[in-house]
């Protein structure tokens, strides 16, 4: 998994989002065993309490669960995925629709954009 810390932010949120977007994309599908604690903490660049912060939220989310001989597994189920992909798209659209307000970019303008761009990718 390729991580991206950025400073400014609290890590443990950082985490957080990027391991709920593996999931969501299916980069860590349901059902897939989740790496240790120190490994991930590793790969991360980060401190593994850190790491363990934030899986820990993850189970509180449901999206993990922890066995204590077998580690942890990723377990969300398909309409909390689905809840979650909506959440994240919405936050993307909103962003996007942000920006595109500071550039004094009006609604019809950026539809149309947005329909030329997915037309770019259906080719």
């Amino acid at each position: 998994m390729d991580w991206n810390i950025e400073a400014g932010r609290p890590v443990y949120l950082q985490l957080i989002e990027q391991l709920e977007l593996a999931i969501v994309t299916g980069v860590m599908p349901a059902g897939s065993k989740v790496p240790p604690v120190r490994e991930l903490a590793a790969q991360a660049g980060v401190n593994p309490n850190t790491m363990q912060r934030a899986l820990q939220e993850l189970e509180n989310r449901g999206l993990m669960k922890s066995q204590r001989t077998a580690g942890r597994t990723v377990c969300a189920g398909t309409e909390q995925l689905d809840g979650l992909r909506r959440q994240r798209a919405e936050a993307l659209a909103e962003e996007f629709w942000k920006q595109m307000q500071a550039l004094g970019i009006r609604a019809e303008e950026t539809a149309a954009l947005l329909r030329a761009a997915a037309e770019k990718e259906n080719v």
